[in-house]
């Protein structure tokens, strides 16, 4: 059956009107972002005056942001406003873009560092990396064992040895397989009614734990490279995911430097859980615990109240922050 048109009728209707909404953006990719405002999904531009104001930043407009946008007679939107945000996820840019602010995401509830028992082993100084950007933005952070089913002998004992270590400081870790399942139901009551993200390394299975804890998303993976052993970059960009059993997750690109900002070297300390009760007892009230006589954390060192890999691990950092090239992982 044929359908016909009144010309005339369709010139007198009067076009869409432009209309602003609200919503959160859930997946970043450029130039272009995706917000999900109601029941709608609207991929939108990002007007060229928050790139101004944000020349320090690599993304204007993050996942997770909540914003107002325009949505044009096309069905695109364009963002007018990035309101305010309760806390952001950040590092310093790597690359040629050294020394900018690369968002991760905004408006999180928890961060999970993945790493994986193998392929590729954990690396602990990317861990306090993340965990001292978390620290000071005041998220809660754990870390998330992956790849448990593969753990055996010296290498499974190394692997809890790290886990104690992070349990005896309060942050939740939680160990798990995303091949076989062991310990995903667990992980997912611990998002419950939260937005997360998972960051780590390439190659420890962040989009294949995902895939476990909601069988309905088909997040691309890959098999860690056999010569290299390290991961294969499968996921290009951040995205937000809401789960079936509640919650949302975020997916990020798999990275192998996590450079710390925004931190003066006298108050790094103050975001390593174990040195607070010892800091404010040095001699000097802007002791960075380095080279300073009378120092009480060298003092909790040297007594075993901290342990000598996170001492080493801040000393690292510090290093770093005073060289302001924070691009290292370890």
């Amino acid at each position: 059956m044929s359908t016909s048109f009144n010309t005339e009728e369709l010139a007198a209707a009067p076009a869409p009107r432009n209309r602003t909404v609200q919503g959160l953006v859930f997946r970043s990719t450029g130039r272009w972002v995706h917000v999900k405002a109601g029941k709608e999904i609207v991929r939108a531009r990002v007007r060229g005056r928050f790139r101004l104001r944000s020349q320090g930043h690599t993304n204007p407009v993050a996942v997770g942001d909540k914003v107002s946008l325009q949505i044009g007679t096309d069905g695109t939107g364009m963002i007018t406003e990035i309101h305010p945000r309760t806390n952001i996820v950040s590092r310093r840019a790597a690359g040629r873009r050294v020394g900018k602010e690369q968002i991760l995401i905004s408006n999180v509830d928890v961060v999970w560092i993945v790493q994986s028992v193998t392929l590729p082993c954990p690396n602990a100084g990317l861990i306090d990396r993340v965990l001292v950007a978390v620290e000071a933005q005041g998220i809660q952070g754990g870390i998330a064992l992956n790849k448990m089913d593969l753990g055996a002998g010296a290498m499974l004992d190394e692997a809890r040895i790290l886990c104690s270590r992070y349990e005896q400081l309060g942050y939740p870790v939680m160990q798990v397989s995303a091949l076989t399942g062991a310990g995903i139901r667990a992980f997912g009551t611990m998002l419950k009614d939260k937005i997360g993200i998972l960051t780590g390394p390439s190659g420890v299975g962040k989009s294949m734990m995902i895939n476990a804890l909601d069988p309905s998303l088909t997040l691309r993976t890959a098999r860690v490279s056999t010569k290299t052993h390290k991961g294969r970059h499968t996921t290009a960009h951040t995205e937000l995911y809401w789960l079936k059993g509640g919650g949302a997750i975020a997916d990020t690109p798999g990275i192998r430097e996590f450079g710390v900002l925004d931190v003066e070297p006298w108050e790094l300390s103050h975001h390593f859980r174990e040195f607070r009760r010892f800091v404010h007892d040095c001699r000097y009230a802007a002791c960075t615990h380095d080279h300073e006589p009378q120092c009480k954390v060298k003092a909790a060192r040297e007594a075993g109240l901290i342990s000598k890999e996170r001492y080493c691990s801040y000393i690292n950092i510090l290093d770093s922050i005073h060289a302001g090239d924070a691009d290292v992982g370890r």
